[in-house]
């Protein structure tokens, strides 16, 4: 017997919704998988750097230059998104989260082994503060992890974590809320529910075309539109002209380190350029952060001339001199951290000699143009 099925006179309105709905229903599962393909990558380069410095077999070759070298190395094999501070980056990421693990080994145990042997787990935290792994990696872009490991407090992670998935936060809107200490004022507050329902109300959602445009996204996958600039790519172009500007302004600089390493109480962190002043004979350390200013950056650097001020001043040398550089649009804002030095002669000696803030501005605000 042959059933006549009715169906619905497809009309030009109906054909032109039809395939925006599938545009966009596609869209998205697009992006969501580059996204978790992206992640996963970072994550298994830091899970293969770690098991290296643990176990392998040639580790004690390379030693402190380790990071150095596999960067060069990657570069020639055109890696993308291994520079430096990334492969640091991707190894605190995959001590953060040991949990992908589970989904990892699932999807593709071959990714997890090294020369055919299998990788021991890292020791994790409590179970109860975990997220699972699932969600992590369908919710969130590897931005939104970058800014979560430098989170060192495990719970307060997990608040950061459960909040942006939640209310489905952009990363704009993550860094916004750790910057206003959200999970501090939850802390102290009497009506968390009251306080989590401003939050969301006025938080920036996380939309498809975000991912899209993310220039982590955009290296993995080989792009290189004009339009999209990574932060750091602005950093690097900028530290390359001021490390040039400051040589040539003379006043007895010498260049001495870029991106300097230090070792702060087990924790790896890193001055952007680091020259040595003849005239001074001090060190002036240089932070440059392609933002508004805030308090929090003069403490970095405050800490980077402490550390410099203790552990690699020399007998005869003068106390180190930072200098933090902010930039926003077109102005710049410079501030000198003169490690507390009390002595108004020996801080105006220092004004004297180091580059003028009004010349520095001038030279900030014509290279961000």
């Amino acid at each position: 017997m042959n059933r006549s099925v009715k169906t619905k006179q497809l009309t030009f309105d109906h054909l032109v919704q039809s395939i925006c709905f599938v545009n966009e229903k596609l869209s998205v599962q697009a992006t969501k998988a580059v996204n978790i393909s992206l992640t996963l990558r970072n994550w298994l380069i830091g899970m293969y750097v770690t098991e290296f410095e643990l176990h392998g077999a040639d580790r004690a070759g390379y030693g402190e230059r380790l990071f150095n070298e596999l960067a060069e190395r990657l570069a020639q094999h055109k890696i993308s998104g291994c520079r430096f501070r990334q492969l640091y980056n991707y190894r605190a990421f995959y001590r953060a989260y040991p949990q992908i693990l589970r989904t990892v080994s699932a999807k593709s145990r071959d990714l997890l082994l090294i020369i055919g042997k299998p990788l021991k787990k890292l020791q994790t935290v409590s179970a109860k503060l975990m997220t699972a792994p699932e969600r992590l990696l369908t919710y969130l872009s590897y931005s939104h992890f970058e800014m979560l490991i430098e989170i060192d407090e495990p719970l307060k992670r997990v608040f950061y974590e459960h909040e942006c998935i939640r209310g489905n936060w952009s990363v704009r809107e993550l860094k916004r809320q750790i910057a206003t200490l959200y999970y501090e004022r939850s802390g102290f507050s009497k009506n968390k529910g009251k306080l989590a329902a401003l939050v969301s109300k006025k938080a920036e959602i996380y939309k498809p075309e975000f991912v899209i445009r993310d220039p982590y996204v955009f290296e993995f996958l080989g792009l290189k539109p004009k339009e999209v600039v990574n932060e750091s790519q602005i950093e690097d172009a900028l530290l390359d002209r001021l490390q040039d500007f400051i040589l040539e302004l003379g006043h007895g600089f010498c260049f001495e380190a870029r991106q300097q390493r230090i070792n702060i109480g087990g924790e790896y962190c890193f001055v952007d350029i680091v020259f040595y002043h003849r005239i001074l004979k001090c060190h002036v350390l240089i932070e440059l952060k392609v933002d508004d200013f805030k308090h929090e950056y003069i403490g970095q650097l405050n800490t980077y001339v402490s550390w410099y001020r203790k552990n690699v001043r020399a007998r005869g040398d003068n106390l180190p001199v930072g200098i933090l550089l902010c930039t926003h649009k077109n102005h710049a804002m410079v501030e000198y951290a003169l490690a507390g030095m009390d002595n108004r002669l020996f801080v105006k000696k220092y004004q004297l000699e180091l580059p003028k803030k009004e010349e520095i501005s001038k030279f900030l605000e014509s290279q961000l143009k």
